[in-house]
């Protein structure tokens, strides 16, 4: 199984949400996942992580099948060496589950980022990994579902966490 989070914040409470699907080129989520928690942390520049991270993992408690990957919504990497949210999801998830970073805008230092070309778009997403090579995890990322910039599973936990 393969699962794509994302995580909104709101005055009252944090929404984590996951959409679980079995083959990067599907269309349609096989399953999700929504958590409503407690209001995050607040924010602290170059720690963004301490906010998402339990939510998340909040989340991730609830999938019952074996993870072969998590598609998260920022970075794996802030710069060579600088764990960002996904690098620090892995360590949190005891190394087990390869994560791929999928952001849309670039990070003062980010270092090891492959940017990826969708769709029409003229605007790269920035794929950045740990658990695999990245150049395998941008494959992964072209090849998912959708004619636009993000993919269609993206853009879906990015609804789920926003609406629910």
């Amino acid at each position: 199984m393969l699962a794509c989070v994302d995580v909104d914040y709101r005055p009252d409470l944090t929404v984590a949400a996951c959409v679980l699907f079995r083959a990067w080129t599907d269309s349609t989520e096989a399953g999700h996942l929504v958590e409503h928690g407690p209001v995050a942390a607040p924010y602290e520049p170059g720690q963004f992580y301490r906010r998402e991270l339990p939510h998340l993992l909040r989340v991730l408690s609830g999938v019952q099948e074996p993870l072969e990957a998590i598609v998260v919504d920022g970075y794996v990497w802030l710069g060579e060496d600088k764990p960002g949210l996904g690098a620090h999801l892995y360590e949190a998830l005891c190394r087990a589950v390869p994560v791929i970073g999928v952001a849309k805008t670039p990070y003062v230092t980010t270092g090891p980022a492959l940017p990826i070309v969708r769709g029409q778009s003229l605007r790269p997403l920035l794929i950045t990994a740990i658990g695999m090579e990245t150049a395998t995890a941008a494959e992964h990322i072209r090849r998912m579902h959708g004619a636009w910039r993000m993919p269609s599973l993206l853009s879906r936990v990015d609804r789920l966490s926003r609406e629910s």
